[in-house]
């Protein structure tokens, strides 16, 4: 017996007949049909697991426990005709066919429709006929029916498969006021006008679109003065009750909803992963908002202060500085070399085009992994204004000239002789240029960029040493640093400068309500945000429960399209899918939704995916025990993604790398 004959037998067993599922029939064809045949090769490994899995076209397969409920509840008989509804990936129908006569399946989506017709095909289900049409109106031409099931959730039973289910048929569908939550219902025909109604239970489907269900797109509508709503119960119903939908993120409406920390000094604004789409995506267009709308002065984000540097001449339109400098060309160059960012970059250059320079956009970096291009530009600085200084910096950094192409060896020869030798040297380069600082005009920006690479020199020289010690000070120091560069470029922007950043989520949402602070004793820069600036911080959060991201398997990998594992039922990321909203924003913040926010104060997994993913150990290397209302002012979901577009560098850019994998 296969591993996948195993898998469905124990799902025979466990799933369906251990939960009460009890038809011979329907028990003897669950364990016949291959459902690995019916997902995405790379989920093929889960497809016996107790959940729904994605499919193409934003739909998923049903949970197997809930196709079984469903069959049994339409008792199928060997000569019945059915009418299966929402073919999906087909199989339900699969199901249905192995047990009836001959099976009727619709499917809205031509894409789906026509996968699901090729795939029963190669596995010799001839009695089942897949049709591209609008489900809610039935098929009359092939009706009546002796059973009818829908795998999508509408307001009411369509007024079609009432009149085209037989007399004593049976009709399973879930039935709900709200798109996102229904209970599975059986009908029974008993007479012309005539049926009997049986509530099987809460679930949760995919909305029934169509002229006789949902409208395409939900509409995003006020609260009715004085409407009636139900009191929800579940966590699930509390999220689906207070958060509030969003279009897609390139909708124009999208980032509205973001105006409430508009008055904020710093928006914060995380990621999940660091290949997702559409994290790139909504941060774009709540900058491009908060920017233009609202007057924010810069972005800085979780990329080498070097890089960064240079797209903020190009959209500033400033000289270049280092013409023969390119960014972003270490691993992982997907982060920042992909297509949802680029677009960014090209709208923030138009924006500024038209803006005197003292109020163009600016765009920085935090990071202090760039050790060879920082020493590089301040000994362009130097070398352009003041050649002697040039001179001793060049004697200063020659200590570190060994191992500017590998620094994690400096790190490890400096840890095992238990001193810095460069410490004091680059400690003595920064006070230098500290000091020009404080004698040159606040608008020098030169003097800036050298100033803050040499902050970064001096912090890398203390990261390298400390991330061999074994402890959290690597990550303490690398998080300070970016806290410290916000706040230093907070100051050299004025006393109404308001930044936004982009990094991931574990650098932004506040350390100390997660397992980073309460077990490892690391903080970050949420926290030292939060401690900065209080009220005046916006920490906000993303997730995703499933999809595609781009990664690597290990440190300087090729990067891959993965598949994303369906969120852990012990995760915060769950709770939000089973929540039913492809997209939403939760506002977190005391005094908003406090039955919300209590009820997510209970401590629950979350998952984090760096540059590196590793979906076969995903809950020991990708989730961590967090308090989501005390790490986030805010948290936006999607429910499926998909991977950045990557952006190819050229191939005499590849480097050795200078990072090491600690954290993300």
């Amino acid at each position: 017996m296969n591993d996948f004959a195993q898998a469905r037998e124990r799902m025979v067993e466990r799933q369906l007949r251990g939960r009460g599922i009890a038809n011979p029939r329907v028990l003897e064809c669950m364990g016949s049909i291959a459902r690995e045949a019916f997902v995405a090769p790379a989920l093929a490994e889960f497809a016996y697991e107790d959940s729904p899995l994605p499919i193409a076209a934003n739909q998923t397969i049903s949970q197997p426990y809930i196709v079984a409920l469903m069959l049994e509840a339409a008792e199928l008989q060997p000569d019945d005709h059915v009418l299966d509804i929402g073919t999906g990936s087909g199989y339900a129908a699969a199901i249905a066919a192995c047990i009836a006569a001959r099976v009727d399946s619709v499917e809205r989506h031509r894409e789906l429709a026509d996968d699901a017709a090729a795939l029963l095909g190669r596995l010799g289900l001839a009695n089942v006929i897949v049709h591209h049409a609008d489900g809610t109106l039935g098929l009359p031409a092939h009706a009546p029916f002796d059973a009818i099931i829908a795998a999508a959730g509408g307001p009411d039973v369509p007024a079609a498969w009432r009149a085209q289910l037989k007399i004593g048929g049976r009709l399973v569908m879930p039935v709900g006021d709200a798109r996102e939550s229904q209970h599975l219902m059986k009908f029974t025909r008993t007479g012309e006008h005539a049926f009997q109604e049986e509530d099987l239970g809460g679930v949760m489907f995919v909305p029934l679109i169509g002229a006789a269900g949902w409208s395409e797109e939900p509409a995003i509508e006020a609260d009715r003065p004085g409407s009636a709503k139900p009191v929800p119960r579940t966590l699930p119903e509390l999220i689906r009750a207070s958060a509030v939908r969003l279009p897609a993120p390139d909708a124009p409406d999208f980032a509205q909803a973001f105006d409430r920390f508009a008055d904020r000094r710093v928006v914060l604004l995380g990621e999940a992963s660091h290949g997702t789409a559409e994290f790139y995506e909504a941060r774009a267009a709540i900058s491009r908002r908060l920017i233009e709308q609202h007057g924010f002065r810069f972005v800085a984000v979780e990329a080498d202060w070097p890089d960064a540097a240079i797209i903020d001449e190009h959209v500033r339109g400033r000289p270049r500085s280092r013409p023969e400098a390119r960014p972003f060309k270490r691993f992982p160059t997907w982060m920042w070399r992909n297509a949802e960012f680029a677009a960014f970059i090209a709208w923030l250059r138009q924006h500024n085009a038209t803006l005197p320079d003292e109020r163009r956009a600016a765009f920085y970096g935090l990071d202090l992994y760039s050790l060879s291009e920082s020493i590089a530009a301040v000994l362009a600085y130097l070398d352009a204004h003041d050649p002697e200084a040039a001179r001793i910096a060049r004697e200063r950094y020659g200590c570190l000239t060994p191992w500017q192409k590998n620094p994690a060896v400096y790190g490890r020869a400096a840890w095992q002789a238990g001193f810095g030798k460069c410490e004091q040297a680059v400690v003595a380069q920064l006070r230098d240029l500290l000091e020009k600082r404080l004698e040159s005009p606040a608008s020098d920006p030169r003097l800036l960029d050298a100033t803050h690479n040499a902050r970064l020199i001096a912090a890398a020289e203390q990261y390298y040493r400390a991330m061999y010690s074994g402890s959290a000070e690597s990550w303490n120091l690398r998080d300070t640093h970016m806290f410290d560069t916000l706040e230093s470029l907070l100051d050299a922007s004025g006393a109404d400068a308001r930044a936004i950043v982009w990094a991931h989520n574990s650098h932004l949402g506040d350390a100390s309500a997660t397992e980073m602070g309460r077990m490892r004793d690391e903080l970050n820069v949420g926290q030292l945000c939060r401690e900065r600036f209080g009220d005046d911080a916006a920490l906000i959060g993303f997730g995703t429960h499933t999809g595609t991201v781009a990664a690597a398997s290990d440190w300087d990998e090729p990067m891959q399209i993965m598949q994303v594992r369906p969120s852990r039922a012990d995760s915060y990321e769950h709770q939000f899918h089973l929540a039913g909203m492809s997209r939403c924003l939760a506002d977190l913040r005391e005094g908003i939704d406090d039955a919300l926010r209590d009820a997510l104060r209970q401590e629950r997994l979350e998952r984090f995916i760096g540059v590196i993913y590793r979906p076969e150990t995903e809950l020991y290397s990708h989730y961590a025990l967090a308090e989501l209302p005390a790490q986030f002012d805010a948290f936006v979901w999607f429910d499926t993604t998909r991977a950045v577009s990557a952006i190819a560098a050229s191939p005499d850019t590849r480097e050795t790398p200078e990072t090491f994998p600690f954290g993300v």
